[in-house]
């Protein structure tokens, strides 16, 4: 909900993230001065995403003078991806392998099922793909040079061939990048947009590596439009920058080059926050659980840290490039919700921002997990959301009906159906990325955050047995809140095949001080002092045959008696044992960051201040087990620290909803994030 705010006419002090969801835009605003913080939701605008910049910041009261710092996180890159609305793209590859993403993996997404296509259709057509007369070895030795005229002569057929942009992906580019090099130096003289792969995934993996970097050259039209629009309409001392799917901020010029590395930034970025709140809450393992209104991404928190990975998919695809390792599923606020089969589906489409759920009262027609929420008394029908959306549960009620008349239950009855499938749904996505993973759930704190997250904690962590909730501060705008938390950095990774057996010091240092410069260089560029610059430098290590290799941290160790100690006890940590086999190191993985600027802490009332409830208001709530129960609506920013909230009860603020099922009790910590507790607990 966006509160009347009087236009700030302060000077530029104020740091602005903003997360540009499928159906909300929400905006933090911090004043680094006094520590005030600003918070607000408007509705997404997918078709002018700098003119919702604009009413985000106008939302919370201020204008371009006073923002010295913007951090956003966007799904531009996301959804180009999701709806094939990439540019076509020329791919250029060693003479003979022109065919690899035809090839692709011989796997099928569905084993059983031979009317679905065993893999999606290759991204770049057969005609678009041009062989290269050169060859490197896996070692970097070169076999075959190119010459001058045969640079010229792919040059010319790429440019007639009409595409967007080419991708230059040549075999083992990684080991030695100087032919891609020089072919790329040419067609940046003939075309705008020219993805390299030793530049966006210097590994192995041949498939994934030219399908990363075709991906990348596909979506780089789209991205340097938008960068350009975006720091043209940024004045002069306003700092602007991206957040990108590592868990960092990077600048507009190496979003341009790498615009693939924005994609899924909006939930790195809450990822990011959960991470600091873990941390800050000293909470050893945690589940960052983000249920938006399109979308709920799941992460694995350990110590701290959100946890990378170098193989994930997106739209179906596989992705050879650091990013937060994220599970993302189709259910979120806005998910449609259908009968079949005498049960309930969720999602994965959803009603978005246009024209949204139908208790927004915009047209929607269509049953979603929010009309089901509201219709059990969670959302409050007196608040307006997003500045201009009243809710309409006579509405809601009118499209749930048809799905509660199907399953014989009242209008209560579908309601906690929804909400009890959409949590199965959700407990799934936790359960990929804990349990078969070998993580004991229940030992989890479950980190609950975005626009419906709140809402469900409870009742996701019954269904998969954890028993503390940490709802943190700013939890309705919390991917907002981690862009601007988060440090300035960039990740790089890179193959370099360096066994036990012929371990030499001087090359492994030599690989990772040329990868701290690659990392570093995105830093400099966007005006960061080289000194304040720190490097975190993780090897990715397996036995000899083994399939995936495990991080170990590699700050100083240079020696192999001293690495092998580390992966050992990094592999007795994941997976219970440790052998005395020969390993190697797969891969390089260098984080280069500048220290965040720290944020002051905004005011907590403290314990003593207030110690009986600051209850709004009453109305009638449903939980699972029990009939209508009268609960009270607590005022978030109100409650006093330490001071016990007993279940049932509703705990909002401006833009969140928190929902304390019968049993539970809350209470608000000095950092000013929510606990609770489940009953039995």
């Amino acid at each position: 909900m966006t509160k009347s705010v009087t236009p700030d006419i302060s000077p530029r002090r104020w740091r602005v993230g903003i997360d540009i969801g499928g159906t909300f835009t929400d905006v933090v605003a911090i004043d680094t001065a006094s520590g005030e913080r600003r918070l607000a939701k408007v509705p997404t605008v997918p078709s002018a995403p700098l003119s919702g910049l604009v009413a985000a910041l106008e939302a919370v009261g201020l204008g371009w003078p006073q923002v010295s710092e913007l951090v956003h996180g966007t799904t531009l890159v996301t959804n180009a991806l999701v709806e094939g609305k990439t540019a076509p793209v020329a791919l250029v590859t060693t003479l003979g392998f022109e065919d690899v993403l035809s090839i692709a993996r011989q796997s099928r997404h569905t084993l059983y099922d031979l009317a679905t296509l065993p893999r999606l259709p290759a991204d770049v057509p057969p005609e678009c793909c041009f062989g290269f007369d050169e060859r490197v070895d896996a070692q970097g030795t070169v076999l075959k040079a190119p010459t001058t005229a045969e640079i010229e002569r792919v040059a010319q057929a790429v440019k007639a061939s009409g595409a967007g942009a080419v991708a230059v992906a040549l075999l083992h580019a990684y080991a030695e990048p100087a032919h891609e090099a020089a072919l790329g130096a040419r067609l940046r003289e003939l075309m705008p947009h020219v993805s390299l792969s030793h530049e966006v995934s210097p590994e192995a993996r041949e498939y994934e590596r030219t399908l990363t970097t075709v991906l990348n050259a596909g979506v780089m039209p789209l991205a340097s439009t938008y960068v350009e629009r975006l720091g043209g309409h940024v004045p002069e001392g306003t700092h602007v920058h991206l957040f990108h799917s590592a868990g960092g901020m990077t600048s507009l010029a190496a979003a341009r080059a790498r615009p693939l590395s924005l994609a899924m930034s909006g939930p790195a970025a809450g990822a990011a926050a959960a991470a600091g709140a873990a941390a800050q809450a000293e909470i050893g393992r945690a589940l960052a659980f983000d249920m938006g209104g399109t979308t709920t991404d799941v992460s694995l928190i350990v110590d701290g840290v959100v946890e990378i990975a170098s193989n994930r998919k997106l739209a179906g695809r596989p992705v050879r490039q650091p990013m937060v390792a994220i599970e993302s599923i189709g259910a979120g606020g806005g998910s449609i919700v259908r009968s079949a089969h005498g049960g309930l589906t969720i999602g994965p489409d959803s009603a978005g921002a246009d024209p949204g759920p139908a208790v927004y009262a915009r047209g929607g027609a269509r049953p979603t997990i929010t009309d089901a929420n509201a219709l059990l008394g969670y959302l409050d029908p007196n608040r307006i959301l997003g500045g201009s959306i009243r809710l309409d549960l006579d509405a809601a009620a009118k499209v749930l009906a048809p799905i509660g008349q199907a399953l014989g239950r009242d209008t209560a009855g579908t309601a906690l159906g929804v909400v009890q499938v959409a949590n199965a749904v959700m407990a799934r996505a936790l359960r990929r990325v804990t349990v078969e993973r070998g993580v004991d759930i229940r030992g989890c704190t479950l980190i609950a955050f975005g626009g419906a997250g709140p809402m469900h904690a409870c009742g996701l962590a019954r269904e998969v047995g954890i028993d503390h909730i940490l709802v943190p501060g700013v939890s309705g705008g919390f991917s907002a809140y981690g862009c601007i938390a988060a440090e300035p950095s960039f990740t790089m990774q890179r193959t370099v095949r360096l066994k036990r057996s012929d371990w030499s010091e001087a090359r492994f240092d030599a690989a990772l001080a040329d990868l701290r410069d690659q990392a570093a260089t995105p830093l400099v560029e966007a005006g960061f002092d080289p000194a304040r610059i720190e490097a975190a430098e993780i090897a990715l290590l397996r036995y000899v045959g083994q399939s995936d290799a495990v991080e170990v941290p590699v700050a100083g160790m240079r020696g192999a008696d001293d690495i092998t100690a580390a992966f050992h006890e990094a592999h007795v940590r994941l997976y219970g044992y440790a052998t005395d086999e020969p390993w190697e190191v797969e891969s390089i993985r260098v984080r280069a960051s500048v220290p965040a600027v720290a944020i002051a802490d905004a005011p907590v009332t403290m314990a003593g201040e207030t110690e009986d409830l600051p209850i709004n208001s009453r109305n009638i709530c449903w939980f699972e087990g029990s009939g209508p129960v009268d609960t009270p609506r607590i005022d978030r920013e109100r409650l006093g620290v330490d001071v016990r909230v007993q279940g049932p009860a509703i705990i909002e603020d401006a833009v969140s909803t928190v929902v304390v099922e019968p049993g539970a009790v809350a209470w608000a910590d000095r950092f000013g994030h929510l606990h609770i507790r489940l009953a039995g607990s």
